[in-house]
């Protein structure tokens, strides 16, 4: 039953990546976005903590030499910075094209060698599930970020972020506002952003994902307070058009650890 239900999510991803690459068809559109990268984003809700380095092993193990071999990557592993009865798994995978990572779990459920290796997790039985669900979003990266950056591998905590917005306009303004000066602003007072994604399949839309990276709790605040009193960001603010009210309709966010092995 598990095999069924990933290889249907893979063919839904595919059929929307192949969407997405129909619209995209006209040339000015091609040259704009060549070179940016797609980001698929993945959360395992888990029944107990227990659960947690199950999947991570097998992303460790067996999924990423695997998706390397397909062109995906890197691979970033992680769950929550704090602890929590419920916990779930992240896991961010880079890829050249939508249809990459889509396909990508249809693949390495073919490859023989993840058959095997991943055989424990794979196999879950239902009585003892290895997660709960999942829920995957397919992001292309902003014009301003076309590249993932990967942090210094050293202590380190991630926040993730997600912008919601009332219409497609809104979302769009706010894509306009980070890649014009937004992500300039942040780079200058100390915020270090690993990606930026538009979501073109997944729940919440429209919305806009990205992920920061800092030493400490402590160097979050830090640079946070001084992008809030930045005066090119009060200035940016202060725009009609680009004011929060008229773009952004919810913002949420989640702290986050790398696990063993994670390549971000």
């Amino acid at each position: 039953m598990r095999r069924r239900e990933l290889l249907a999510s893979s063919a839904g991803l595919a059929a929307a990546a192949g969407i997405v690459g129909q619209t995209a068809s006209d040339a000015a559109t091609r040259d704009r976005d060549a070179g940016r990268e797609w980001y698929l984003l993945l959360q395992y809700q888990l029944a107990k903590p227990e659960k947690v380095e199950p999947i991570a092993t097998y992303y460790r193990e067996v999924a990423a030499p695997a998706l390397r071999r397909i062109g995906v990557g890197p691979v970033g592993i992680f769950t929550q910075a704090t602890d929590t009865p419920t916990p779930s798994v992240y896991v961010l995978l880079a890829g050249r094209s939508p249809e990459v990572l889509a396909t990508c779990t249809m693949r390495l459920l073919s490859d023989p060698e993840v058959g095997r290796s991943g055989a424990s997790y794979l196999s879950a039985l239902p009585d003892d599930p290895a997660y709960q669900r999942v829920e995957s979003s397919l992001l292309l990266a902003f014009e301003g970020m076309p590249k993932l950056q990967i942090p210094a591998k050293k202590p380190r905590i991630f926040e993730l972020r997600i912008y919601e917005s009332h219409s497609e306009k809104a979302g769009m303004k706010k894509v306009e506002m980070f890649n014009k000066e937004e992500i300039a602003i942040f780079r200058r007072t100390g915020l270090t952003p690993v990606f930026f994604g538009q979501t073109m399949v997944g729940p919440r839309m429209p919305n806009l994902t990205y992920m920061l990276v800092f030493d400490d709790m402590p160097a979050h605040d830090r640079a946070w307070r001084a992008f809030g009193a930045d005066a090119d960001w009060q200035r940016l603010r202060a725009i009609p058009e680009y004011a929060d009210r008229n773009i952004v309709s919810k913002v949420s966010n989640v702290f986050l650890k790398p696990l063993e092995g994670s390549e971000i």
